[in-house]
């Protein structure tokens, strides 16, 4: 038997003979031998963009109310640990090790994936730690998701993009229905995509959910200095917008607001307790900016609605004489679209492979980099291939001035692999 968190991880590497399985009968019935349940509510997120802003709020301000929250999240950036938060901490890697065991035990002639067995391990754990409320962030999916097998109080789709569209579908409406799978009959269902695609409207009519749209149940509005939202029966004015940079938090902290509406009778939180919690929510790697000079931004964009968003918030972000981009991605998304995307505001490219066989090659990459346009009298960017996100964040920082930016995106495995070994320091590298 593994003794430790690594050599678990390991072991459920070696068990399924494909990374993803989409169907929830094997997990089932796992769990139905784990007898996982739950005693407190529970928030299922799911979505395409945005679910782990969303996630983030949702545990912050329930704990700025007082109550114990568990947080299921993924991927995880550096430390598996990040993906399990009980009341606001990472768990201890050796706390996880018995939930792994008791999962071994109950599998038996039962196969999982690396993904399935470890969901089922974290919401072991979530389940034994006396919470008030658990938070769990569904995968790639929804109907078929591993995190499926829990029967949530209150569902949420964000925003609806394409991604994943070998499991999932090539369409808005094909990933939506997928999504709304989540969905609950009696049950709310709290959607913040605005344009909510055709698919979730019917799923939530077929199984008879509650249905709370943004725009048209709950609706926000305010600048960077200020915010209102509304709800069903709840109204908050005169908020600060939410501690997490980027033009689409207001979005997310109004679609979390309604989940919490939605359990005010058995989890109130207050006014006062929903602005100390934006004020104070924390999520690494979602428009991240670092201080110092140069500026580093750290961003886990990887698909075209993200990336879009991404080069929105550079551009609102003020002046820099120079863009530096590190950037690393997976084959198989829209790579063109997403470095079409940032094109036009990155003077320097320093791409990087990763260590995945799904992963592009950076001199894929590169090959990207040179036929995108920038515009007319635009001089072409320069572009470097690099073997890690470490090594190109090296380079990024010596080929940078003092008042340049530098924006690290494409991947968790990108802006993890810049974290993993800690941030170089500024001034040893550029020698000042």
């Amino acid at each position: 038997m593994p003794k430790t968190l690594q050599d678990w991880l390991a072991h459920c590497e070696q068990l399924h003979p494909t990374a993803i399985d989409m169907s929830l009968d094997r997990v089932r019935e796992v769990k139905a031998r784990l007898d996982l349940r739950f005693d407190c509510p529970v928030i299922s997120v799911a979505g395409t963009n945005g679910k782990g802003s969303t996630c983030a709020m949702l545990d912050s301000m329930a704990r700025a109310a007082g109550w114990r929250v568990g947080l299921y999240s993924k991927p995880h950036l550096v430390h598996f640990e990040e993906r399990c938060r009980l009341d606001g901490e990472m768990i201890a890697a050796e706390a996880l090790v018995p939930h792994f065991e008791a999962v071994e035990a109950a599998r038996q002639g039962v196969t999982l994936t690396y993904f399935e067995f470890t969901t089922l391990a974290i919401i072991r754990a979530l389940s034994q730690a006396r919470l008030d409320l658990v938070v769990l962030e569904v995968g790639l999916g929804g109907r078929l998701d591993a995190v499926n097998v829990i029967d949530a109080d209150c569902a949420v789709i964000t925003g609806i993009d394409i991604d994943h569209v070998a499991f999932l579908g090539p369409d808005r409406e094909s990933i939506g229905r997928e999504k709304a799978g989540i969905f609950r009959s009696g049950r709310p269902a709290v959607v913040g995509d605005l344009s909510v695609p055709a698919s979730v409207l019917e799923v939530a009519r077929e199984v008879g959910a509650d249905l709370r749209l943004a725009g048209r149940d709950f609706s926000f509005s305010g600048d960077r200095q200020q915010w209102s939202w509304t709800g069903r029966q709840r109204r908050l004015h005169g908020m600060a917008p939410p501690a997490l940079r980027g033009s689409a938090q207001l979005l997310n902290a109004s679609t979390a607001l309604a989940a919490l509406e939605c359990l005010q009778d058995r989890v109130p939180v207050t006014a006062q307790a929903v602005r100390q919690g934006l004020a104070l929510v924390e999520l690494a790697g979602r428009f991240q900016v670092l201080p110092g000079q140069p500026t580093i931004i750290l961003d886990v964009a990887h698909n075209d609605q993200s990336v879009a968003a991404l080069a929105r918030n550079l551009d609102e972000l003020g002046f820099a004489p120079r863009t530096h981009a590190v950037f690393g991605a997976m084959h198989d998304k829209d790579l063109g679209a997403l470095v079409q995307r940032m094109a036009p505001l990155v003077d320097h490219w320093h791409l990087t492979d990763l260590p995945l066989a799904r992963a592009a090659k950076a001199a894929d990459l590169a090959g990207l980099v040179e036929a995108a346009p920038r515009g007319a009298g635009v001089p072409a960017a320069r572009a470097a291939c690099h073997a890690t996100p470490q090594q190109a964040l090296v380079e990024a920082l010596r080929a940078a001035d003092p008042t340049d930016r530098i924006v690290v995106f494409g991947s968790f495995y990108t802006v993890g692999g810049v974290l993993a070994g800690g941030l170089p320091s500024r001034g040893s590298i550029q020698g000042v």
